[in-house]
């Protein structure tokens, strides 16, 4: 029993990877840039979400219809480090990624799948 308890602490007290993710059609090049608190977890609800035909993302879902879930690559962009700092505010450092990436990468408008235009940048 105690050997159980053991590893239940020490799952709930493990980094959880937190970062920005890709989704990469490699047929007409269009991309979908994320960020989440748990990467595994959004990557694999978006390949659920795909497969079963109930994604939010219209334009998305089209072309996975049409190309097949093969044409599709999930990537990890980047991740945010584990600080050993208790007052790190890691939702505000994962929206710094997020929005990096998002203006490196062509997610908005034609090229991408995010939406038709660049969200209004924090400055």
């Amino acid at each position: 029993m105690t050997d159980k308890r053991s590893l239940r602490n020490g799952y709930k007290q493990s980094f959880v990877p937190i970062g920005v993710y890709v989704i990469r059609n490699t047929v007409n090049q269009r991309v979908y840039v994320g960020g989440s608190r748990n990467l595994e977890g959004a990557m694999n609800r978006h390949r659920f979400e795909l497969a079963t035909g109930a994604h939010r993302n219209a334009a998305l879902l089209a072309d996975w219809k049409r190309y097949g879930a093969d044409a599709f690559r999930f990537e990890v962009l980047d991740q945010v480090r584990q600080s050993t700092d208790p007052d790190v505010d890691y939702d505000a450092e994962l929206a710094t990624l997020l929005e990096l990436w998002q203006h490196e990468l062509p997610c908005f408008g034609p090229g991408g799948y995010n939406g038709p235009e660049r969200p209004l940048t924090r400055r």
